[in-house]
């Protein structure tokens, strides 16, 4: 039996690149544009403000991308 609270609603699940996202954290990473093209728009701020974490972030976020382990907010994998 379905909720009530569900009915009409849609999980969207959007497709994200994982090619464009190392290129946009190698590139512009540090200013947080990875995170932001990921969903993470608060994490983007924060990235932007700190550069990147001064540069630790950076690097961190550029590893979990290219290993698969930072997926698009909305949980879908980078395909």
């Amino acid at each position: 039996m379905a909720d009530w609270n569900d009915v009409g609603r849609k999980e969207v699940m959007t497709m994200k690149s994982k090619t464009t996202a190392i290129i946009l954290s190698i590139l512009l990473g540090e200013l947080g544009v990875d995170r932001f093209y990921l969903g993470y728009t608060g994490l983007g701020i924060l990235k932007l403000i700190t550069a990147g974490g001064f540069g630790i972030w950076w690097l961190i976020d550029l590893i979990l991308i290219i290993t698969g382990k930072l997926t698009a907010k909305d949980g879908s994998e980078l395909v």
